[in-house]
């Protein structure tokens, strides 16, 4: 099982599923911004110290924490 946060910089992946644990009203917020399952994610940079990293999705960059993006599962 492969989530977000093993995803490399450069690497596209796509969303399967999310995690039960995590915050759900996080998880309506991405799915409100096209975090859907299927749904082509590119990894662009880790920070210095791997948090937050920056992904791109539908046309628009977004950062997120690497433990919210371990919450979501992406083959």
């Amino acid at each position: 099982m492969k989530t977000l946060k093993d995803a490399k910089p450069g690497e596209t992946v796509t969303l399967v599923r999310y995690h039960n644990t995590g915050d759900v009203n996080l998880r309506r917020h991405l799915l409100s911004m096209g975090f859907v399952k299927g749904a082509k994610i590119t990894l662009k940079k880790v920070a210095t110290l791997g948090d937050p990293i920056e992904m791109s999705i539908k046309g628009y960059d977004i950062c997120l924490r690497k433990e919210e993006a371990g919450n979501i599962e992406v083959e």
